[in-house]
């Protein structure tokens, strides 16, 4: 009965409303046939260009704007222009042109209730959105036959999802995180599309990708666009980077050019943190023929580009990557419908229907091989039945990063965050909370190793453009409320007044990372060396992953998850190696530490610290953290094969002259024991104790103390 009242109600306001709507008809018009005669002409242009699909929407809005300015109550008029600007960053205008045509007539399209729904839920207008698809329901289940009952049943579940996104938006609209959202401003941002920001670890380069004007892929329009006014900017992707200055402005973008950007189309996908590996994605022209390929920065020049393994790229979309902080794991996104989650995405257009939806896959590296494994699914903690996009993960190793249209979305994709646990598993995504979060799509997300900063693409009404790059500074939680000084104190007993004072910025508990940057050079010349970087976990005695200096500049960056005590040894051909210690606690928050390395030429009289040498407490036992430093004294002394050398032990003051003095002697001797067990000539080695007697600092401070308590070796000949 309910459902046959609202049928008769619904056909009752149809008629009403109708009689309303006005025809582009000439009998309506008798008096100005030339406002008619033109008005028809823009109407019927606009409409052909509507109907060419969304890459004509801004083309045919200025037709349909004019013949509305001539006749503003044709309901389908109204319809088609609230369609283009749905597809425009205005899209909070589209509402009054889909409620003039509804007005008119609301059979106006069999889409016009959801459309006025997307309308009001794009403008976080939450209730009016779910009052117009709850009407766009009761139209589905109204049109419903046999014939079209797959169809209704698709849209019908679009329409709860909808539903869905709205209570949740509106939820996560009631406790907004402490954000700064900003344009990141016209010296990147244009009129044209940019999106797909990738920094590195330290936020001082930014590589993203532009439709711009001079762009290599950019064409000139043909005559066909132009008969069919067709004005379109019809340019390619490219790839830019940009510089951060000293006082956080950005530079001037510069288009990398050859090899990455190509005739066809380049876009950003990942670049590691230390700026220095890049992924990117390329459509297909020149010498490349489609998917995601990597490249290497040699100095100021890019390595010619290498398309990923055949387990990562296929025939079907891979639109984004991330490697480990080892690199001996990739994930990456991709629509192949092997162990795929979701099957044929609902979203897609109908026409297809092989359109699977992403999901999130990783591969890992087979050292024995040297080949990448086969692909797996990431699981359904992560992949939803609906799609998964634009994966990164932070510098800290374990936080991933994704944009879903599942989980708790408010609508479209949100930005979620997962951590990978101790025991190989993934946390419940965590949805990052409006306002970065909206109902539009939200996607391709980085940060800065600091989690202070973080920058993604997204469609303002104050933008520059259709899509704009952003930049989320992340304030954290609220402090506690300061109190007031006596002075305002004493003022409100005459004026009473509430006044809160809460700290700007405050410390971003999940930026648990240490970045060491720095410059390798020669120690004597001072000129920039590309030397290979090795990071060592020592506590598990293996290599967690090589960087290269640039060859260039000399400059390196690596980044240092926290809870782990790492090895760094700086290894260039013709030089001594250069070794670091960092222990870095499970709670240490995030850190900057800058090195000017200076290495050392292989020459009599030389001698280098060996920084990652470990003994037990107050005894000449060594660690087994040790191994991978003597590993590499061992190298050197294989690759020069008549060298001598001393290795000599150093004690802080602290102890007796003799206690000292027979300790280091113990320990530098179990050095050389353990070089001699691996195969070098006792007759090159040497071995001697210092005690306290050659400091390198002051025995004053803890600091101090723990330098001077080292073990070095010195070249005695060649």
């Amino acid at each position: 009965m309910k459902l046959l009242i609202a049928v008769l109600s619904f056909c009752c306001v149809s008629v009403g409303y109708a009689q309303q709507n006005v025809e582009f008809e000439k009998k309506n018009f008798p008096n100005d046939k030339e406002g008619y005669r033109i008005a028809v002409d823009e109407y019927k242009r606009g409409e052909e260009l509507y109907h060419e699909g969304p890459l004509q929407y801004k083309n045919a809005l200025k037709h349909l704007k004019k013949a509305n300015a001539f006749n503003p109550d044709n309901a389908w008029l109204n319809y088609m222009i609230g369609d283009c600007i749905i597809e425009t960053i205005h899209k909070a205008e589209s509402i009054k042109y889909f409620e003039r045509a509804y007005k008119l007539n609301p059979n106006v399209h069999h889409e016009v209730e959801y459309n006025l729904g997307k309308a009001h839920h794009v403008n976080e207008d939450w209730d009016q959105a779910v009052k117009w698809y709850k009407l766009y329901e009761e139209r589905l289940l109204r049109d419903r036959s046999k014939k079209n009952q797959e169809k209704t049943n698709k849209k019908l579940q679009i329409y709860e999802k909808h539903i869905k996104e709205c209570k949740i938006g509106k939820e996560l609209m009631k406790k907004p995180i402490r954000v700064f959202i900003d344009n990141i401003g016209p010296v990147i941002n244009t009129e044209y599309p940019e999106y797909g920001p990738v920094i590195t670890a330290d936020n001082s380069t930014m590589y993203f990708t532009s439709r711009r004007p001079g762009t290599i892929g950019s064409h000139e329009r043909t005559q066909k666009d132009i008969d069919k006014d067709r004005k379109e900017e019809r340019y390619y992707e490219d790839i830019y980077v940009t510089h951060r200055f000293g006082n956080g402005k950005w530079s001037k973008p510069k288009n990398l050019g050859d090899p990455i950007n190509t005739k066809g189309h380049d876009a950003t996908v990942a670049i590691l943190p230390d700026g220095q590996h890049m992924i990117f994605y390329n459509a297909g022209a020149s010498s490349l023929d489609g998917g995601l390929y990597e490249a290497l920065l040699k100095g100021d020049e890019w390595s010619h580009p290498e398309k990923l393994d055949k387990h990562i790229n296929s025939k079907y979309h891979e639109s984004s990557a991330a490697y480990s902080l080892d690199k001996k794991t990739i994930y990456f996104v991709s629509s192949k419908p092997e162990d795929n989650l979701g099957g044929i995405d609902n979203f897609a257009d109908e026409s297809d229907d092989d359109h699977y939806t992403h999901d999130i896959f990783y591969c890992t590296w087979d050292e024995e091989k040297e080949r990448w494994n086969e692909a797996v699914n990431i699981g359904p903690t992560i992949n939803t039945k609906y799609n998964e996009r634009g994966v990164f993960l932070h510098s800290d190793g374990k936080t991933l990063y994704f944009s879903s249209e599942g989980h708790n979305s408010m609508g479209g994709y949100d930005i979620f965050k997962s951590i990978h646990q101790e025991d190989g598993s993934w946390s419940e995504p965590e949805n990052l909370g409006y306002p970065v979060n909206g109902p539009d799509h939200d996607i391709f997300f980085t940060l800065s190793a600091d989690g202070r900063k973080g920058y993604y693409a997204s469609e303002h009404s104050d933008g520059f453009g259709k899509q704009d790059i952003y930049e989320i500074t992340f304030l954290g939680p609220e402090k506690d409320v300061i109190n007031l000084s006596e002075d305002n104190l004493l003022a409100s007993v005459l004026s009473p007044v509430s006044e809160k004072i809460v700290e700007p910025i405050v410390e971003v508990s999940a930026s648990q990372t240490t970045i060491l940057k720095g410059i390798v050079i020669d120690a004597v010349t001072e000129q920039p060396i590309e030397a290979n970087i090795d990071l060592t976990d020592n506590t598990k005695n293996n290599k967690v992953a090589t960087f290269t200096s640039n060859s260039k500049s000399g400059k390196f960056l690596v980044s240092l998850p926290s809870g782990k005590n790492y090895g760094i040894a700086v290894l260039a051909d013709g030089y001594l190696f250069h070794s670091e210690n960092f222990d870095i606690p499970k709670a240490q928050g995030y850190q900057e530490v800058y090195k000017e390395i200076r290495l050392k030429k292989v020459a009599v009289g030389e001698s280098i610290i060996l920084k990652n040498i470990f003994f037990d407490f107050d005894k000449a036992t060594l660690r087994d953290e040790s191994i991978p430093e003597l590993a590499r004294l061992i190298s050197l002394l294989k690759e020069v094969p008549t060298m001598k050398i001393e290795i000599s032990g150093h004690t802080d003051s602290r102890g007796t002259n003799e206690y000292n003095q027979r300790l280091s002697e113990n320990r530098s001797k179990s050095v050389v024991n353990y070089l001699v067990k691996n195969g070098i000539a006792a007759k090159r080695l040497q071995y001697k104790g210092y005690g306290e007697s050659k400091p390198i600092a002051t025995n004053d401070t803890d600091d101090g103390r723990q330098q001077n308590r080292r073990t070095e070796f010195t070249i005695l000949s060649k």
